[in-house]
Order: C-alpha cells, then structure tokens, then sequence
C-alpha cells in the first residue's frame, strides 16, 4: 500500500502532489518496500514515465549530463554559481521530487532533501518517498512513519517556518 501524508495538515495537496501519489500507486507491484528492496534509482526509474508524462524533469542516468540541477546561487552576470541535484522537478509547479531508499532515516537523508529544497530557487512543494518499511540488521524501521512523525513535530511547534508551501511524504 502507498501510503501519503500532505503538510501542512491545514493545506489541501496540490493536484499535482496528488499525481505523484498516483504514479506511486500505479508501480507499487514493483517497488513495494513489503517485497522488495529497491535502490532508490531503481524505483525512481519506475516512476520516472509518470512523472515525466506529468511535465516533470526527472533523472535519466548518473552522469553529470543525466542529473537534473536547480538553482540555488547565482554568480557574475546571471550564471548558476551553485545548484543542488534533484530526482525529478516540475519547473511550472515549482515542486521538486527526492527518492529515497534505505539511507531515508539512518543516514537523514530526508532532512538533506529538505534542507536542499529550501535553499533552491522557484521551489515550493517538496515531494519526499521513502520506504514504508527499512529492513536492516533484522530490524525492521518504519521509515514513513518517522518522516511522518518528524514533520508532525515540526509543524506543530511552530518554532520553525520553511519557505515551502508543501511538503508531501509518500511511503512505498
């Protein structure tokens, strides 16, 4: 089961975000965490012709040529003086998509994706999938359910305000 949470809790998802849920759903046979465990190129090329069918950019390879770059600083004469790599990006929409696998929450991965899309220009909305389960060490981390829960936190103390407008957490 795909399962999503859209934040804030105040805001209705865009109908975009609800499309990147629904190519989620339409290849979870094959990505499901339940059964499989995907690296997060491998589920992103699952997903990756919805996305793309949607008018997203999206990663094709590893090559820096394959890499979608959005700007986050820019030099003399308008040139991109830093930019940070991203999974897929709607340029119109202005929402940014991160695949996650198994370094989600050990490793918080899901905290440098954030931190990332805060930093880039013409980015609003931040699309965050991770598993919804990590096996590892014969644990078994409800990946998220803690990214879930961190952002739940976040929002509800409301000590910190982000410059996105959304923020959409899909568990495969």
């Amino acid at each position: 089961m795909v399962n999503w949470a859209y934040f804030p809790r105040s805001d209705r998802p865009t109908n975009l975000a609800l499309d990147v849920v629904k190519a989620f759903q339409s290849a979870h046979p094959r990505i499901t965490s339940a059964e499989h465990t995907l690296p997060s190129n491998d589920v992103l090329g699952h997903i990756a012709p919805q996305l793309a069918e949607l008018g997203f950019r999206v990663e094709t390879g590893i090559k820096k040529a394959d890499k979608i770059h959005v700007p986050v600083l820019y030099g003399n004469n308008g040139r991109i003086a830093k930019a940070f790599e991203a999974d897929a990006h709607h340029v119109e929409e202005k929402l940014l998509v991160e695949v996650e696998a198994g370094r989600a929450v050990i490793n918080k991965q899901f905290l440098k994706d954030l931190f990332q899309a805060c930093m880039m220009d013409d980015v609003d909305y931040l699309a965050i999938a991770v598993r919804n389960v990590y096996e590892a060490a014969g644990a078994n981390n409800r990946d998220f359910e803690r990214v879930v829960n961190f952002f739940e936190t976040m929002y509800a103390s409301n000590r910190m305000k982000l410059p996105l407008k959304g923020i959409l957490v899909i568990g495969y």
